[in-house]
């Protein structure tokens, strides 16, 4: 099975799974983190060094501010309670997107996490919070002008949120949309596109597997002819 170098993923369908159980939307969030949790472990067992996570937009801040702040409190507390633990995994943490935005408390935890790093690095896990593709781009293209720096590919991915970073070999989605929601815009111009109906929630390794599978049999060509 062909196993991508770097996959990034869209973690959707938190609030249905909830609400077709009679729970809260943020119950749903909750088990999102657990899902989450076991796939940075199936991506190391599997021998995938990159996972990027679109974990909050910078268009969620148009939903009910209830469930924005209980998102950041969730975060928040994840971080405080688990930095080490992942780092004991041998998981080395990092944040994408914009960060004046955010509580000054969740940023400062955020800062703490990428600043613990493994002995021994057996994955890079990047969470996207306050993240859009195009807000990215408009944010590099500004830098560019102010380095006054040409405008190359080359350039462009060295100011970008990812500059270290390969490009994704597969994108998944999960929940049943097929759009890539203002996700990676840059850096997915020749990523594999995957999308499942299964909530997140409900995206367990097998799921994963199938991904893989499904990606295993495709032909990149970049453009080219094979």
């Amino acid at each position: 099975m062909k196993i991508p170098k770097h996959l990034a993923v869209i973690m959707d369908g938190n609030g249905r799974w909830a609400r077709e159980r009679g729970l809260p939307r943020i119950a749903g969030h909750y088990e999102g983190i657990k899902r989450a949790e076991e796939l940075v472990d199936d991506c190391i067992e599997l021998g995938i060094k990159w996972l990027t996570l679109f974990t909050f937009s910078t268009e969620n801040w148009k939903r009910p501010q209830s469930e924005v702040k209980a998102l950041m409190k969730l975060l928040e507390g994840y971080l405080r309670e688990n930095s080490y633990k992942l780092v004991e995994k041998g998981i080395n943490l990092s944040f994408i997107g914009r960060r004046d935005r955010l509580p000054y408390s969740l940023s400062k935890e955020m800062e703490r996490a990428e600043n613990i790093k493994p002995k021994q690095e057996k994955i890079k896990v990047i969470l996207a919070v306050d993240y859009g593709g195009r807000d990215e781009i408009i944010r590099a293209a500004k830098r560019l002008l102010e380095m006054n720096r040409d405008i190359t590919e080359e350039n462009f991915k060295d100011l970008s949120d990812l500059p270290n970073a390969p490009y994704p070999d597969l994108l998944i989605r999960t929940g049943g949309e097929k759009r890539i929601s203002n996700f990676l815009l840059w850096h997915i111009a020749y990523t594999e596109l995957y999308f499942t109906d299964t909530y997140w929630p409900d995206f367990t390794k097998e799921e994963l597997l199938k991904a893989l599978e499904d990606f295993s049999k495709r032909e990149r060509k970049f453009g080219a002819v094979l």
